[in-house]
């Protein structure tokens, strides 16, 4: 069954736009690995770590999602 363009379309807008989010999270981490040796900044920065790890499996998620769709328009599989 062939994906209509639109849901491609979409699937590679949705995965576009989780890359976009992984990229200000990985900013934002490092945004906090450049500022002073502090144990609050510390875990901050530990947190700005979890969020780019989070944001990172979900464009694994998305990624996966698009290719999988495009084999089926493509392959019919």
């Amino acid at each position: 069954m062939d994906s209509e363009p639109s849901e491609l379309d979409r699937l590679q807008a949705d995965y576009k736009a989780a890359v976009e989010d992984w990229v200000k999270a990985i900013r934002e981490e490092e945004t906090l690995a450049s500022v002073d040796h502090s144990v609050a900044k510390l875990d901050e920065w530990e947190g700005a770590h979890f969020r780019e790890h989070q944001k990172h499996r979900e464009v694994i998620y998305r990624k996966r999602l698009y290719e999988d769709a495009l084999r089926r328009d493509i392959y019919g599989f």
